[in-house]
C-alpha cells in the first residue's frame, strides 16, 4: 500500500520528503548523506541540463572535464578560498586497501605521497591548467563549463536541496579586463534567471550577495533568490566575479596589447540539483510533485479505459491515434493491464505530469479526450480533432500560470520593515521577506542572523537607491537589502 503524503501544514519538512519518495524522484543511498537519484528524478535533471547546456553554449562557452581529485597543495594555494572550504573537503590519503581479519584496511605502504582532495569546487584545479593554456591576448577571452558532480562533507544532509556529493555544472573563465569579468558575471547570472523563470516557473530575486556571504575568494558574487512554499529563501544560483585573487594564485597570466604582462580577470558561477528540490518547495501540493510543463519529463500521458477485451481495441486503437496527433510532444499511453485506472490516475498525479488525458468507449464514439490539469485539477472534454492545436496550448497556460501564482505568493509575503522590534516579530512568525536598510557593516548582519536566523539574501540589482536607516544600528544606508530565513 503506497505511504500517504504528509499534508503541509501538518509538517512540512516530511511532506517534502513524501513528494520526493511518492513521485520516485530519488532515495537515501548506504552512504551517510549521499543520495540515489532514480530515473524520473535523473530525468529531470537531465531536462535542466539540456535547457541550460543549450543556452551556455549559445553564449559562447565550451565543456570540458576535469579531475575529480585536487593536490591538497593547489587547494591551499588561495588563502581565502581554502578557509571557506576547509571544514567540508572529503580527503584521499591512501590508494589501495588491505585484507585483513574481519575486514579491511587501508594499506600503510600505499600512502599517498601528496594527499588528494575530493573535488569540492573545481578552481583551483582548473585555473593551474589555465596558466598552461593561456599566454597572450590572443587565447582570450577562455570560456570553460565543466558538468560534474562534487562532495561537500555536510553535517545536516535534505534530499536534493544539500547532500555530500550532488551534481551541477561550473563555469570558469578568464578576461583582459575587470569589465568584461564584470559583463559576464551578469550575463550568465541572466542565463540562470531565464532558466528559473523561463522553465521552472520559479521567480527569482537576482542580486549582490553581502561581503560576509560571497563566495570564498570572490571579488564580488551575485545571485537569484528564490521564496519557497514555507516562505523560506533558496539560493537557486551564483555568479562570481573573482577579481585577480586566483590569477594571483596560479600565476594566470598574459601577454597584453601593448606587450606587457598582465593577470586575468576571472569568474565561476554554478547551479546544482538543488534546482530540483526548488521545483519540489515552489509548485508541489498535499497530492504529490506538481511539474512546469517546459521542465516535465512526461508533458502528458494517456490513460485508456476498458471493461474487456470487446472494448479494448478500439480504445487502444484511438489513444495511438491521439498520441500521433501529438508527436512534437513528450507523452506517454499508460497500456498497462495489472493495474486500475483510479491506481494510474494517482500515480502520474504524485509524479507530477502536466496533463493527463482519459480515454474510455463512450470517448472513442464521441471522438472527445476528457484533460485534466495536474496543477488545478480541472476536466475538459476537448474533441480529439483540436487536441493538436489545444494540448500545447494549455501546456502554456499552466506554465504560465505556476509562475504568476508563485510570484503573486512571494509578493504577498514580502513587505518593508524599518523598526528592529517588527523585523524580530515578522521573522519569528516565518512570515516571509522583508526589504530593510542595513550599513553594511559585518557586525550588524551577525547580529541580525543570531537575533532572528534571518540572513541578507541578497541586494536587489533591480531595487532603486534609497536613503534610510540600518534596520539594527541606525547607521545611514543607501539601499535595502532582501532578509529573509533561509535553507
Amino acid at each position: 500500500m503506497t505511504q500517504p503524503i504528509t499534508p503541509r501544514e501538518q509538517d512540512f519538512s516530511r511532506w517534502y520528503t513524501d513528494v520526493i519518495q511518492a513521485a520516485t524522484l530519488a532515495d537515501y543511498s548506504p552512504v551517510k548523506g549521499c543520495m540515489v537519484i532514480r530515473p524520473y528524478g535523473y530525468a529531470i535533471w537531465e531536462r535542466i541540463r539540456e535547457v541550460l547546456d543549450r543556452r551556455i553554449k549559445e553564449t559562447g562557452h565550451e565543456n570540458a572535464y576535469f579531475p575529480l581529485f585536487i593536490p591538497k597543495s593547489l587547494l591551499a594555494r588561495e588563502a581565502e578560498h581554502v578557509e571557506g572550504f576547509a571544514k567540508e573537503c572529503a580527503i584521499v590519503t591512501h590508494s589501495r586497501l588491505k585484507a585483513v581479519e574481519g575486514g579491511v584496511v587501508p594499506d600503510p605502504e600505499s600512502k599517498l605521497e601528496e594527499e588528494l582532495v575530493v573535488r569540492p569546487t573545481s578552481e583551483t584545479i582548473m585555473y593551474s591548467m589555465f596558466a598552461k593554456w593561456i599566454a597572450s591576448y590572443r587565447n582570450l577571452p577562455l570560456l570553460i563549463n565543466q558538468w560534474a558532480n562534487v562532495v561537500r562533507w555536510e553535517m545536516r544532509t535534505r534530499l536534493f536541496l544539500r547532500t555530500t556529493e550532488f551534481l551541477w555544472q561550473e563555469g570558469h573563465t578568464a578576461h583582459e579586463t575587470f569589465e568584461e569579468a564584470e559583463a559576464e558575471t551578469h550575463k550568465m547570472l541572466g542565463v540562470y534567471r531565464e532558466l528559473s523563470e523561463g522553465t521552472l516557473a520559479v521567480p527569482v530575486i537576482p542580486g549582490a550577495k553581502s561581503d560576509s556571504e560571497k563566495f570564498a575568494g570572490a571579488l564580488k558574487t551575485y545571485c537569484i533568490e528564490a521564496m519557497m512554499q514555507d516562505r523560506k529563501a533558496l539560493q537557486m544560483g551564483t555568479s562570481h566575479n573573482l577579481g585577480q585573487n586566483f590569477a594571483k594564485a596560479f600565476d594566470v597570466k598574459f601577454q597584453g596589447r601593448d606587450g606587457k604582462l598582465a593577470h586575468v580577470w576571472q569568474t565561476s558561477w554554478g547551479v546544482s540539483t538543488r534546482l530540483i528540490g526548488a521545483v519540489i518547495l515552489m509548485h508541489s501540493d498535499d497530492r504529490g510533485l506538481v511539474l512546469p510543463p517546459r521542465l516535465a519529463p512526461i508533458e502528458g500521458v494517456i490513460v485508456p479505459i476498458w471493461k474487456d477485451d470487446s472494448e479494448k481495441a478500439n480504445v487502444l486503437r484511438f489513444a495511438e491515434s491521439v498520441a500521433a496527433s501529438i508527436v512534437d510532444h513528450r507523452v506517454k499511453i499508460d497500456d498497462r493491464e495489472q493495474h486500475k485506472p483510479g491506481f494510474k490516475f494517482f500515480e502520474w498525479e504524485k509524479k507530477g505530469v502536466p496533463l493527463r488525458m482519459e480515454i474510455g468507449p463512450r470517448d472513442v464514439n464521441e471522438g472527445k479526450v476528457v484533460v485534466v490539469r495536474r496543477d488545478t485539477g480541472a476536466k475538459t472534454p476537448v474533441p480529439a480533432i483540436e487536441l493538436a492545436h489545444r494540448f500545447p496550448a494549455l501546456l502554456e497556460e499552466i506554465q504560465e500560470d505556476l509562475l504568476r501564482r508563485a510570484r503573486e505568493f512571494r509578493e504577498a509575503h514580502m513587505k518593508d520593515v524599518d523598526r528592529y522590534d517588527d523585523f524580530r516579530a515578522f521573522m519569528e512568525a516565518d512570515s516571509g521577506f522583508t526589504r530593510s536598510h542595513h550599513c553594511g557593516g559585518r557586525e550588524c548582519e551577525a547580529k541580525i542572523k543570531d537575533d532572528t536566523k534571518a540572513t541578507i539574501r541578497c541586494l536587489p540589482l533591480d531595487g532603486p537607491r534609497e536613503r534610510g536607516a540600518c534596520i539594527a544600528c541606525g547607521a545611514p544606508s543607501e539601499r535595502r537589502a532582501i532578509f529573509g530565513k533561509a535553507y
